[in-house]
Parts: C-alpha cells; sequence; structure tokens
C-alpha cells in the first residue's frame, strides 16, 4: 500500500535509538527525508548514516537536548535551513523515572516537564507556521499508557505523560483548521533501552534478573503475553503519518496488547 507519504520531511525527537528510530526507519522506508535528534552526537549520527545508505532519502542529524530551548532553537534551524520547513513532526523524546513523591525533589519533577511537556509545546509551536504554509500537517506526540493506567514507581512520568495527553488534545482543536492533524499515541510495553534500564532496577530490589522481571510483568500484565518491537509500534505511528488516516484528529490511540484495563 503506497501511504502517499513520499518526499515530505519529518522531525523525530529522540530519533537515534529505541522507538524514535524506529519510527525514522518506517518513514524512511515510505520515501519521508527526516531531521532526527538526540543527546549523543555519535548515535545520531551513526543512525542517520545507516538510514541514509539502507533508504536513500536525506537525513540531517542533530544533537540536542530538548529539554534546553537553546537546543530546540538550534534543531528549529536546521530543519529550515536544510528544508525549509517540516510537514511531520514526532514529539517522541522522553524516558521512565523512578522516586517516590513525598522524596522527589522540585528540580526533578520540573527536568521531565521539560522534556515530556514544554519540548513538544516548543517544537508544536516552532513548526506549526512551516506546516500553515504548506497547508497540511501532523504531529504526533508519544506519550504512554501510563497517562492513564499509572505504574507505582514513577509518579513524575505518569503525571507528565497524562499532560502531553491533555496537550495534544488542546492543540489538535486549535490548529485542525488549518489542516494540521494532532494525535497522540500511547504505547504499552515496548522493548526500548528504558525498559530494560528500569528491569535492572526494579528487578534488583525484587532480587529477580532483570529478563525475569520483563518477563513476569508481560505475562502479568498484557493479555497478549509479551513485549512489542519498536518497529510493531512504528508501523502505527508511519499510518497515522499519511493521508490514509485524514480523519483520525484529536484522539489518543493506546497501542498495549491489551494491557489497558478499561473502556476509553
Amino acid at each position: 500500500m503506497d501511504l502517499g507519504l513520499r518526499d515530505k520531511v519529518a522531525v523525530i525527537t529522540g530519533g537515534s535509538r529505541g522507538i524514535g528510530y524506529a519510527i525514522a526507519e518506517g518513514l524512511a522506508g515510505e520515501g519521508v527525508h527526516l531531521v532526527i535528534c538526540g543527546r549523543n552526537e555519535e548515535d545520531v549520527n551513526n543512525a542517520s548514516e545507516r538510514i541514509m545508505k539502507q533508504y536513500g532519502v536525506r537525513v540531517s542529524g542533530v544533537k540536542a537536548d530538548v529539554t534546553r530551548i537553546e537546543d530546540i532553537n538550534s534543531l528549529v534551524f536546521r530543519v529550515e535551513k536544510d528544508f525549509g520547513g517540516a510537514d511531520i513532526l514526532i514529539n517522541n523524546a522522553g524516558t521512565g523515572s523512578a522516586e517516590k513523591i513525598m522524596e522527589a525533589a522540585d528540580d526533578r519533577w520540573q527536568y521531565y516537564w521539560e522534556l515530556h511537556v514544554m519540548a513538544a509545546v516548543r517544537l508544536s509551536r516552532a513548526l506549526i507556521p512551516f506546516m500553515r504554509k504548506r497547508k497540511e500537517g501532523v504531529i504526533i506526540n508519544n506519550a504512554s499508557i501510563c497517562a492513564k493506567q499509572p505504574l507505582d514507581y514513577e509518579p513524575i512520568y505518569n503525571t507528565t505523560k497524562a499532560a502531553l495527553v491533555m496537550f495534544s488534545k488542546c492543540l489538535s482543536n486549535e490548529v485542525i483548521k488549518d489542516n494540521i492533524r494532532v494525535n497522540c499515541v500511547n504505547p504499552g510495553l515496548i522493548m526500548t533501552p528504558d525498559w530494560k534500564k528500569t528491569a535492572s532496577l526494579v528487578g534488583k530490589e525484587k532480587g529477580i534478573t532483570p529478563e525475569e522481571y520483563l518477563e513476569q510483568l508481560a505475562v502479568e500484565n498484557a493479555p497478549i503475553g509479551r513485549f512489542a518491537t519498536p518497529g510493531e509500534l512504528a508501523h502505527f505511528f508511519v499510518f497515522l503519518c499519511s493521508p490514509r488516516a485524514s480523519y483520525c484528529v484529536g484522539s489518543t490511540y493506546y497501542v498495549d496488547g491489551g494491557w489497558l484495563r478499561v473502556v476509553v
């Protein structure tokens, strides 16, 4: 199926590994040119080179920490300089946390607020004018099932991801008149480097190996009984970016193997 994305330009934060990299590969496979960013310059450059070599699209890799306003400005500058703007924005950068509310200091709350919410706000504000000139655009915010069904060991993550879901709905209502579609995705168990890091921490507390913890988590929580690969999730993102999803507006989609325990 031709998804009608060839020669579009997508910006993907956290695009050098995990879910972001899988989305980058999925879009590149449809002929989309990319701007990907990440905090590690070597990872970003290597990811960009691999995608260009395999898919033959243009890729600009930018070292950027999206919690820093100056880095966001540098990223937007590269988007305009290299491509004259963007058609698609994937606000994907994020990471899990581990704390208790009564113990976490203000600066920890602020960091995750900047990472999960304000980065999406700032990049959306910066790139929407380009989309308006092109008379169409797509923004997808990668949140989490934890926005609806929280995990007890990461209350800051749960809270900021919930805020990202609400931001997505509000922005969608504001810009659909410009033919810009905003949606949100709440993934469940996706096998990413962050989950492996979490498994090491939580597994140690429980006295089991990381592998045992991940298997236990999947069997106990997801009716499908396993984690998804980043590529499985990426397929859904690519579809939402495409004109095939033209009536998908202002919604939050759960890709969770049946983990969510309520009807939404």
